[in-house]
């Protein structure tokens, strides 16, 4: 059978942007956004990846000529998406470790505009043991301080040669925490003052934020893909159709990257807090606000959440009446927002599990929901109606005394379920689930400090409402007691 690069020609284009990572998200998100754009004619550039850890190997690219195919599967505006695109714009795949010399030959690129890089949360850290005599250093800060020095001292610190710097780890104010990482390792390294100007006044570090799901290699189907296609390909990555990149700036960078004029989701701006709030409140809050109380109604993926008439009607109130209006953005452009979700929601492809999304749903409330809580309360004066079920929801999910390994051991009708959360989290109901009534539990749960930051019981009318629930959900189960909350 032919491999993908026999079927599909690769134009030879200028180097432009220097990827740490070669997994399958940066994959199926920023090289098929730089394809299309490429192919729009919006884009003229070639990416370079680098891997950044000693671990694995490179084979699999060299076996392909760094060709490989994206399919974006699922929803999109209504319609059921199954497409695939044959990504041509990586033009070489460089191991740090193993092939110093050709990576540090990347710097001296006269055409090089950008450095991308997902290394993980834990990519972007300042380790006071890394050196600037290791080839290369150990952290990716460090290789990142090397390469730019190296890319200083070829052009002669030119100013014209700096770089635009998007990482895309998942932490907040990315950009920002990488230059400050970077600005450390001048000084331990004791690297000249005229290195440290450059960096702060040639090169643009962009805070970033992006959303796709990749569900990566597709295992099982793969052999049956190829065959379909026509030819071999080892580096499928399979992603769903939305994909949005927020990247936030001091300096306009739009016209250099103008990856949105491709029509690729896109967003230049100078504050990326409402487009973080827009993303944790409505998507991962939907989640954390909803799934516990689906699963002990009897679903079990999110997919068959978004067919459940009384599970889908609570999520659709959560999020209309008390999460979209408290981002600060343009109502319809929230709401559009939040309609794209719930049609991610419903992807065919993908068998999104309930118990998966429920880990540590103690703390993602905190992060995710007590923000709108607050600010509903804030605006109305009153609590929220269904934050404030869903919070009873997550105590019905926890309440249980049992133990496992590592977790507590939950119960919906005859099947058991596994609760995993911080010790603190499992040791506080394992030792009062079952032991004190439910006045008595919820006044210590909302109180906990060590779990909210505050007292949520001095919240009007707040323990009273979640101890109504609980007895409610206890007395007649999840499903009756939604079905009343909506009045079904």
């Amino acid at each position: 059978m032919k491999k993908v690069n026999d079927v599909k020609s690769k134009q030879q284009r200028p180097l432009k942007v220097v990827q740490y990572g070669e997994g399958n998200f940066l994959r199926a998100f920023v090289e098929q956004m730089i394809d299309v754009a490429n192919e729009k004619g919006c884009f003229d550039g070639s990416v370079a990846l680098v891997k950044p850890i000693a671990f694995g190997n490179l084979d699999r690219f060299k076996a392909q000529d760094n060709t490989y195919t994206v399919v974006l599967r699922g929803k999109a505006n209504g319609e059921t998406v199954n497409e695939k695109r044959i990504i041509t714009c990586v033009s070489d795949a460089v191991a740090a470790n193993e092939d110093y010399e050709a990576y540090t030959e990347l710097a001296k690129s006269e055409t090089l505009e950008f450095i991308v890089s997902n290394t993980t949360e834990a990519g972007i850290v300042y380790d006071e043991t890394d050196k600037f005599e290791l080839m290369p250093p150990n952290t990716y800060p460090g290789k990142l301080t090397k390469f730019l020095y190296d890319r200083y001292k070829h052009f002669g610190g030119d100013n014209s040669k700096g770089l635009i710097i998007l990482p895309v780890e998942l932490i907040e104010a990315n950009g920002q925490k990488l230059k400050e990482c970077i600005l450390k390792f001048i000084e331990l390294w004791n690297l000249e003052e005229g290195f440290k100007t450059w960096i702060l006044e040639a090169n643009t570090f962009c805070s970033t934020l992006v959303d796709r799901i990749v569900t990566g290699y597709p295992g099982a189907e793969a052999a049956t893909l190829c065959e379909e296609w026509g030819y071999q390909d080892d580096l499928i990555a399979v992603a769903e159709p939305f994909g949005l990149w927020v990247i936030e700036s001091d300096k306009d960078i739009a016209s250099k990257f103008p990856l949105d004029k491709a029509g690729c989701n896109v967003v230049f701006t100078d504050n990326l807090k409402p487009y973080r709030d827009r993303k944790v409140r409505i998507l991962n809050g939907s989640h954390t606000g909803s799934v516990l109380a689906g699963y002990l109604a009897g679903q079990d993926i999110v997919r068959d959440c978004m067919h459940d008439k009384t599970i889908r009607g609570f999520m659709e109130h959560l999020l209309m009446d008390e999460i979209v209006p408290t981002v600060d953005l343009p109502h319809d452009e929230v709401v559009a927002f939040k309609e794209s979700v719930m049609e991610r929601y419903d992807n065919p492809f993908i068998d999104h599990s309930l118990l998966a999304i429920s880990l540590n749903s103690v703390s993602k409330w905190k992060a995710r929901n007590l923000c709108s809580f607050e600010d509903h309360f804030k605006a109305h004066g009153v609590i929220p109606k269904y934050l404030t079920f869903s919070f009873a929801a997550l105590m019905a999910f926890y309440n249980t005394s049992e133990r496992g390994e590592g977790c507590l051991i939950g119960k919906r009708g005859e099947d058991t379920y596994q609760i995993k959360d911080d010790a603190a989290v499992l040791d506080f109901f394992a030792e009062r689930s079952g032991k004190v009534d439910n006045a008595t539990l919820v006044k210590d749960f909302t109180s906990n400090t060590a779990f909210w930051g505050k007292d949520l019981g001095e919240f009007p009318a707040f323990n009273e409402t979640v101890i109504a629930h609980l007895d409610k959900i206890q007395e007649v189960g999840m499903r009756k007691a939604l079905e009343e909350l909506l009045g079904e």
